[in-house]
């Protein structure tokens, strides 16, 4: 029953998803949009810190380099939207093997605190580089073809896109690779033993991760027309991992779920109190201690727990 109510509530969120830009105002829809290409970044995130236990703070650099690589195809270099939208995530792919290749060597905090030095180091060349970057202005009126130029076009190339590279995820999650990467997770001495090597599973799984979220840098060009130098910035990676944590990091569509939340909640509460951080913060501490394991995971503790206690009584 519950895989089957599971299958329901997917087709009427799919059927809502579809006819969004027909019922509601244009606003939602390109909040939607944000939201869309937002939870693809934290679902990208989650892949490697949730399922492959590594500290990745500072995820949003690869988000950053794919939007930057998308834009500068377009605007420099004169490419098409399809070219460049190929280009960014492969960008970002290359950037996430590289600092894989540098910082797998060191675990944990160390691992995390090195990826930050190393992404706000990409971070200033991009701030600084004013002649092809733009520098602290960004790129902005960056052109689409037709056939995506509309709000709502775009809105339905960034569901498509989206769906698809979940999907994909999803099912490296389930494959032989995501289980290798879980038993890294839970215990990485124990995966060597057996024969798994760590650290080209680990840099993979960065690889993997950084092209997905130059994914969703791409999107974000194709719904905003923009890119600016705050996307690489750490700030972001921290509002993207509290995504992960307030959905359930330990859960497929757990960052999904506290994209959905985080955006939807800084939109509505920002229009009557500057105090957004505030809120914020408030929400984090609820749910460190009422949800450790985030919203879906508390969710999906409860479904297992009643259909485990009907077994047990009988």
């Amino acid at each position: 029953m519950s895989g089957k109510r599971g299958r329901i509530a997917g087709i009427v969120l799919l059927v809502f998803l579809f006819s969004l830009p027909f019922i509601m105002p244009r606003f939602y829809v390109y909040m939607t949009s944000i939201i869309l290409l937002t939870g693809l970044l934290a679902t990208s995130l989650n892949f490697v810190l949730g399922y492959g236990g590594v500290f990745q703070f500072h995820h949003c650099v690869f988000y950053g380099a794919g939007a930057y690589g998308t834009a500068l195809m377009l605007t420099k270099g004169g490419f098409p939207l399809w070219i460049s939208f190929i280009v960014g995530p492969i960008v970002a792919a290359l950037l996430g093997l590289i600092m894989g290749i540098i910082c797998v060597r060191l675990s944990k905090l160390y691992f995390g605190m090195l990826q930050i030095s190393l992404g706000s180091l990409v971070w200033v060349i991009v701030y600084r580089w004013y002649s092809f970057t733009g520098g602290d202005d960004g790129i902005h009126g960056i052109s689409m073809p037709d056939i995506i130029s509309s709000y709502r076009n775009a809105y339905y190339f960034t569901l498509i896109i989206s769906l698809l590279c979940l999907y994909v995820m999803y099912r490296m999650v389930k494959s032989p690779f995501g289980s290798a990467l879980q038993g890294i997770r839970d215990n990485p001495i124990r995966s060597e033993m057996i024969g798994i090597n760590v650290r080209h599973h680990q840099v993979m799984a960065l690889t993997i991760a950084g092209f997905f979220a130059g994914v969703a840098g791409a999107l974000f060009v194709v719904v905003d027309n923009t890119v600016f130098p705050d996307m690489l910035f750490w700030t972001l990676s921290l509002e993207t991992v509290i995504m992960c944590l307030v959905g359930g990091w330990f859960t497929f569509l757990g960052p999904m779920l506290g994209t959905a939340v985080i955006i939807a909640l800084r939109t509505f509460v920002s229009t009557y109190t500057v105090y957004w951080a505030l809120v914020l913060g408030i929400i984090m501490v609820f749910v460190i201690f009422f949800l450790p394991t985030g919203i879906l995971g508390y969710i999906e503790e409860k479904l297992n727990k009643k259909m485990i206690e009907p077994v047990i009584e009988e």
